[in-house]
């Protein structure tokens, strides 16, 4: 396999460069031929990179630890989910599966636009074979997932093949790992398709708005993936990390959320361009920005230039992503300046009491977001660069500066369904805010009190918090509102229920409804971000028999216990609950260490409800007393987020599904019909008296 493999990656090679070259000499010799040619190389390329990654895939199946990444990377008694995971776990196979889905997406894109679109293609698969090309060098020779191991023997160096390998890293003994890289990836990869129509509609100076109609669909699919991957990374930082948190603001956390936040404000914009005929230049920056922002993450991962959780080992690939996003970045700014006089806009703003505006300061919120996570990644490497010193910065900078700006994207992600296009007159915007504001007010107002009586709500006195809640309820009303209108004109004119007429229009307008239920999940999220200001811990160092408090709850610590099997030893903490004097459930949070890779782990227990988890974490037995170290959190409201991010997915799917078209009014037709040739008759009639 190992052969077949390295075959199959060399000649993939010099067959996507081949691709690349033939699609330009055939746009610019005006050679259907040689284009065609390109298309079929694409296809071609691509069924090599597959059957390279079924290569590594069926050896890690195999473990065939002659491989040096399978030695690395899987052993013997890892179940076989895990060794399929370990495909992307490392970083010769994670770039191999860069390649993968490149490869798919680069397939899909010429079979199922090969037949239109003529003028676009050939730029967008030079553009998108430039990228494969990139990625396959590294494959090759920067990070070859098909080098085998070798021992220096008196006959010279030999294949050496170990008994067993070195294993999956703990960490990434997860579920969750099994299926957040590669939602992550296909969103990151997704990113490369609107980027390449983007680059091939600037090359070509097609007029209208035909690159984004295309891409459209293609947009919003990676935007979910990346939703997606993001999401499954915070749950698998909140099940595995042994924190009490999901988002520590880590570099590589960073490098994921950077490019989902021009992807939103690209999403928002394209509407602009499409209703308007403006934001083209904007349009244009934010595609370029989503795509090397993606490459930039994937560069972070792998340079080793910070220090993460999240992150291979330090190794020398770094410098060829400098070397693609500088030589990218440059190619595409000047593409762009010259065509700065194609993408004047076609329109101009009306007010600023209008949806556009409120698209337009929307993009700008999530730019700013962008830069200030930005800067604050980058930010020990700036120092280190001026001072000498790498002065890393914390979540305490990047919750003072977010905080505010999420509050204010919150606040237009509700006002914005409120506002009509070109221009809102003040008497329909009280009239449309009246209601959601006070509802707001009022639920933020009973946050207040209760703080007051509970414990559970002495966060809410955060003025950050009340504001949240706030908005996040008033976002809550403004939608509910849309579909309540919307819903009672149906009723009006059929005798469709209301769950019958709210489907019925959501399937008439997917794409505006959908993206209403997309604002829905955003603020389940926010509410449940709210719950970080109502949190508590609290550790202890125990002996069978102790007890603790922590809010309502009481805890028992009953005893140790260990277990074992062929991948780990397990020490596991038996603890009661007890919320007053009702016993709730038993759990068993664990200390594990791992056998082949020699490294221990945490494994928390947890126990969710809507209103908030129990958290426990056993981090071992205390060197001096020899007692049991007992971490306990009580997270209000956490998983809200979790179903929030549920609701933005669905709301994705339903804006995908195209809409259904009215149906037309027969008996109106008809009646029309028969007016006018009475009409007809009657003037034929005329004619002849006359």
């Amino acid at each position: 396999m190992d052969s077949l493999g390295s075959f199959a990656l060399l000649l993939a090679l010099p067959l996507s460069l081949y691709a690349l070259t033939a699609a330009l000499l055939g746009q610019w010799k005006r050679k259907p031929l040689l284009a065609q040619s390109s298309e079929r190389a694409v296809l071609a390329t691509g069924g090599l990179v597959l059957v390279a990654t079924a290569c590594l895939v069926i050896s890690l199946l195999q473990d065939d630890f002659r491989l040096a990444y399978i030695a690395s990377h899987s052993n013997q008694a890892l179940p076989l989910y895990f060794k399929f995971s370990a495909l992307w776990s490392g970083q010769e196979g994670s770039l191999l599966w860069w390649s993968c889905i490149l490869a798919a997406y680069t397939m899909a894109v010429v079979l199922l636009n090969r037949r239109s679109h003529q003028h676009l293609m050939p730029y967008a698969i030079a553009t998108l074979m430039a990228v494969q090309f990139f990625f396959l060098l590294l494959n090759n020779f920067a990070a070859n997932p098909f080098r085998l191991l070798g021992v220096e023997t008196p006959a010279g160096m030999q294949v050496f093949s170990p008994p067993d390998g070195g294993g999956l890293n703990p960490l990434l003994q997860h579920p969750a790992m099994v299926i957040h890289p590669p939602m992550l990836y296909l969103g990151f990869v997704g990113f490369t398709v609107p980027f390449a129509f983007a680059l091939s509609a600037l090359a070509t100076r097609a007029r209208g708005e035909k690159w984004i109609h295309i891409t459209r669909r293609w947009t919003m699919v990676t935007w979910g993936f990346l939703t997606i991957g993001v999401l499954l990374g915070g749950r698998w930082a909140y099940a595995v990390l042994g924190w009490g948190g999901y988002w520590g603001w880590d570099p590589v956390e960073n490098a994921s959320l950077l490019p989902w936040l021009t992807g939103t404000a690209f999403l928002h914009s394209v509407m602009m361009q499409e209703k308007r005929g403006m934001m083209k230049v904007w349009n244009m920056l934010l595609i370029f920005a989503t795509f090397f922002l993606c490459i930039f993450a994937t560069f972070l991962t792998r340079s080793g230039v910070l220090s993460s959780v999240h992150a291979f080992a330090q190794s020398a690939i770094g410098p060829y992503f400098a070397v693609f996003i500088t030589f990218g970045l440059v190619f595409s700014a000047i593409l762009l300046l010259r065509r700065l006089d194609f993408l004047k806009s076609e329109n101009q703003l009306d007010s600023l009491l209008s949806r556009e505006s409120s698209f337009l300061f929307n993009n700008l919120i999530l730019l700013a977001a962008c830069f200030a996570v930005l800067w604050g990644t980058l930010f020990p490497l700036i120092s280190e660069a001026v001072r000498g010193v790498k002065i890393s910065v914390g979540a305490p900078y990047f919750n003072t500066v977010m905080i505010p700006i999420g509050i204010l994207l919150l606040i237009l992600t509700g006002a914005g369904p409120l506002l009509a296009w070109r221009r809102t007159s003040l008497e329909s915007l009280l009239r449309n805010f009246a209601l959601p504001l006070l509802f707001g007010a009022a639920l933020a107002l009973l946050s207040f009190v209760l703080s007051f009586f509970l414990d559970f709500f002495q966060g809410a006195r955060n003025p950050y918090a009340l504001m949240t809640i706030f908005l996040a309820f008033f976002v809550l009303a403004t939608i509910a509102m849309e579909f309540f209108r919307g819903a009672r004109v149906l009723r009006q004119k059929s005798r469709l229920g209301w769950p019958g007429a709210t489907l019925e229009l959501t399937r008439r307008n997917t794409r505006r409804y959908g993206g209403y239920v997309i604002h829905f999940g955003v603020a389940l999220l926010f509410i449940g971000f709210v719950g970080n200001a109502l949190s508590t811990d609290r550790q202890i160092e125990m002996r069978p028999g102790d007890e603790f408090n922590l809010r309502d709850y009481r805890f028992v610590l009953r005893g140790l216990e260990e277990a074992e099997n062929d991948n780990y030893i397990a020490s596991r903490a038996k603890i009661d609950v007890y919320h007053g004097e009702n016993f709730l459930t038993t759990m068993y949070p664990e200390r594990r260490f791992y056998k082949a890779s020699q490294q221990p782990t945490t494994e928390v227990d947890i126990r969710s409800r809507l209103q908030e988890d129990v958290y426990l974490v056993f981090a071992g037995l205390a060197e001096d007393s020899g007692r049991a170290v007992i971490h306990a959190y009580i997270n209000p409201l956490v998983n809200w987020v979790w179903i929030g991010g549920f609701v933005m997915v669905l709301g994705t799917l339903i804006a995908l599904l195209p809409s259904k078209a009215p149906r037309p009014a027969k008996p109106l037709r008809r009646n029309l019909s028969r007016a006018q040739s009475r009409e007809k008759r009657v003037k034929e009639r005329d004619e002849i008296t006359v």
